[in-house]
């Protein structure tokens, strides 16, 4: 980026009214625009080929795919494009997973409006985006303290293991979910037996009502 030139962010979302005003809140920046802005992930790799943007906003549930999956698959085409995970999940359980995935910042949708600025600045010269409870509690995580007393088991999961989790609590059969995740279906029954030994559920019936309990 050239000095002057005002940085570029490309944002993929799902939800009209929320892309309309962080397109309005970032155009009224002196140094920085959005150039594009799409629900589908597969439009923004093509697109990204050719915008070239220095920030990517990508939502961490877009409807036909999950974010942190689009996110690694990004980090294999655009290594070094900047991403800041958007997100209405708790970020206990999700912000550490974003970061892992290649992420270098996340932000909850209803901080958005007052710090997505901050975040997107913030990236841009190169550092990470974290609120600040969770700079906390990923500092603690590399000091080698134990996980703090009171989190959520569901931060035992695999990122794919949430997945599972979360479509379950969607009402999606084991084969929809399978189907959806072009996944086989023992490879979904494997996923659900490791979730219901993690989260110390007797059968499918907790395991189903358990996941519905969490997405209400």
């Amino acid at each position: 980026m050239k000095k002057g030139d005002k940085a570029s962010v490309y944002i993929v979302d799902d939800h009209p009214l929320l892309v309309q005003g962080l397109t309005d809140l970032i155009n009224a920046q002196p140094d920085m625009k959005v150039t594009g802005t799409t629900p589908e992930w597969t439009v923004a790799l093509s697109q990204f080929q050719k915008e070239k943007p220095d920030v990517v906003i990508l939502d961490i549930t877009l409807k036909n795919a999950n974010g942190v999956e689009v996110l690694k698959n990004l980090r294999v085409h655009f290594p070094d494009l900047r991403v800041l995970m958007l997100s209405m999940h708790d970020e206990s359980l999700y912000a550490m997973r974003a970061l892992k995935a290649g992420a270098q910042g996340y932000i909850m949708k209803a901080a958005a409006t007052e710090k997505v600025i901050t975040a997107i600045r913030q990236i841009l010269s190169g550092e990470l985006y974290l609120s600040e409870e969770m700079s906390r509690r990923a500092m603690a995580t590399l000091v080698g303290r134990k996980k703090e007393t009171g989190g959520s088991p569901l931060e035992d999961l695999s990122d794919r293991e949430l997945e599972v989790f979360t479509l379950i609590g969607e009402g999606l059969t084991t084969r929809q979910i399978a189907d959806k995740l072009h996944l086989s279906v023992k490879t979904i029954e494997t996923h659900r037996a490791h979730i219901k030994e993690k989260l110390n559920l007797k059968n499918s019936t907790e395991l189903v009502q358990h996941a519905i309990h969490w997405k209400s």
